[in-house]
């Protein structure tokens, strides 16, 4: 027997031909039938408010169940630490310059901002959910929602949506959800408590996509530990003896080199000292539903057989300072309380006990969603994907990011106005009015505009006041000796040089200004 080709006729010696056909069985036939295209793989991601990295430590679900079974990112950061800008950035891929949404309210900010300037039509729930993804949003959208939009309002690219439209939702109790359009309302008993009945509904939309046998991108967005951080009544006495961490910068003394908005910052008293721990002792009690959420529905991936082609992805939309600098409660600073958050990463080819060290970012999240999904991003994306680094692959870039880009911006007191449909109580604990807005403004301890960047080794912050902050992260990581004006010239005209470029880039410009020395 014989092959033809274009040339003379082949004879083909038995055992050969006996092979070749065991390879081709044992190859499922794919030279007939075409290659199977890979089984998409399930996203599941966890986002918390105002999570500071240390406390993670009471969280012993996540860390069995996520953390020593994926990856750890060291230098993982936030570009704005602030709640609105944050998520925009999650769900964009892009830094807040370019998302348009730079604060929690008014005419630079908010869910009023986001939605009037259109960037909900092109997110990463629109990009999987065009790819055949079951999409959910379950829990906290972007501060300010509903507002004008109207109570029923479901973003485009979202097949399950649940998300307070009124009521005071991050209380944890007495909250209304606008659930695929109809509202639900939410009391105060022990089965109305918020970080379960997200969680819950999380598992039920993870259960329906299996039955259907499609992948599924589920954001599931907890408000714990954001104040007023409510436990669950069943852990409301735990951690009775807490008090937050006494780190080298807690109640820092001298500061005499810091910009003037906290050289004004007068020193914690003992009362204040004492509000600070009675907040933290809250908000360690508010995670333990949340370590609780994350073993239930690692527990539903696995009755369901997804366990395996799922990604769950754990992080927080802005870190949070407890006393440090003589801060007591907070964020939107530039320090690494507030900046730098907790990445973990299970699923599937990462590998257990995985430390990764590279600089990343939010930016980052919705092109690594894009990337694990097997779905492109569109060129507006300013972050990179982190699946290289997941996997252990050399990024496609033989260089990686050098710098990251931190910046925080005055909120407008002018805020749009709401209809007559919009909720009767503000629904964002950060922005409750222009009263409270300018009061906050007013107050000595709080920054002013500035831009900076994170290097692995270095905080460079710009203010709009026209001071400078500098930190050398190896030899000072609690931040307490600014260096800006002793530093050499070349080191701080190097740094100047590459937040220049950052603050303005765009696109592949950013990772490109990123990846400079």
């Amino acid at each position: 027997m014989g092959w033809r080709t274009d040339g003379p006729s082949v004879r083909v010696c038995p055992v050969v031909a006996l092979l070749a056909a065991v390879v081709f069985v044992l190859a499922g036939g794919a030279a007939h039938s075409g290659t199977s295209p890979p089984k998409p793989r399930n996203i599941l991601f966890i986002l918390t408010d105002d999570l500071d990295r240390a406390e993670v430590s009471v969280m012993p679900r996540l860390k069995a169940l996520i953390a020593a079974r994926g990856a750890s990112f060291r230098n993982f950061f936030v570009s704005v630490s602030l709640c609105c800008p944050s998520r925009a950035t999650c769900l964009r891929g892009q830094y807040s310059h370019n998302t348009g949404v730079q604060t929690n309210g008014g005419t630079n900010g908010g869910f009023e901002t986001a939605h009037a300037l259109g960037i909900e039509q092109s997110t990463v729930a629109t990009w999987l959910h065009d790819a055949g993804y079951r999409t959910a949003l379950i829990g906290k959208y972007l501060n300010g929602y509903p507002n004008t939009a109207g109570v029923a309002y479901v973003p485009p690219g979202w097949d399950e949506w649940d998300s307070p439209s009124h009521g005071d939702p991050y209380s944890e109790f007495n909250y209304t959800l606008n659930e695929n359009g109809t509202q639900v309302a939410y009391g105060a008993g022990a089965g109305d408590y918020g970080t379960d009945v997200y969680a819950r509904k999380a598992a039920e939309f993870i259960t329906a996509a299996a039955r259907e046998g499609r992948p599924f991108f589920v954001y599931l967005a907890l408000y714990a530990p954001h104040q007023p951080a409510t436990p669950a009544p069943r852990h409301a006495k735990l951690f009775p003896r807490a008090r937050a961490p006494r780190t080298p910068s807690w109640n820092e003394t001298d500061v005499s080199d810091k910009p003037q908005w906290l050289r004004g910052a007068p020193l914690m008293t003992p009362d204040v000292e004492r509000q600070v721990d009675a907040l933290y002792r809250r908000r360690l009690r508010s995670l333990q539903a949340v370590d609780e959420a994350i073993a239930t529905l690692v527990a539903t991936l696995r009755t369901n057989g997804q366990l395996r082609d799922t990604y769950i992805v754990f992080t927080s939309d802005n870190g949070f300072h407890l006393g440090q600098h003589r801060l007591p409660s907070g964020k939107q600073t530039a320090y690494e309380e507030d900046i730098h958050v907790p990445l973990m990463v299970r699923g599937p080819g990462v590998a257990s006990r995985t430390t990764v060290s590279d600089l990343a970012g939010n930016v980052d999240l919705a092109p690594t969603f894009a990337d694990l999904a097997d779905v492109a991003f569109p060129p507006f994306v300013d972050g990179r994907s982190l699946a290289p680094l997941l996997h252990r692959r050399a990024p496609a870039s033989r260089r990686w990011r050098r710098a990251y880009l931190v910046e925080r911006w005055q909120e407008s007191v002018t805020a749009p106005t709401a209809r007559s449909d919009a909720p009767l109580e503000p629904l964002d604990a950060d922005a409750p009015g222009p009263r409270a807005r300018r009061r906050r403004a007013a107050a000595l301890n709080f920054s002013p505009e500035y831009h900076g960047i994170r290097t692995r080794r270095h905080l460079y912050v710009e203010y709009e006041t026209g001071e400078r902050e500098l930190y050398d992260l190896r030899r000072d990581p609690a931040e307490l000796h600014n260096v800006a004006a002793t530093a050499r010239r070349r080191l701080l005209r190097r740094l100047a040089d590459r937040l220049a470029r950052l603050k303005t880039c765009q696109g592949a410009g950013c990772r490109d200004a990123e990846e400079r020395r």
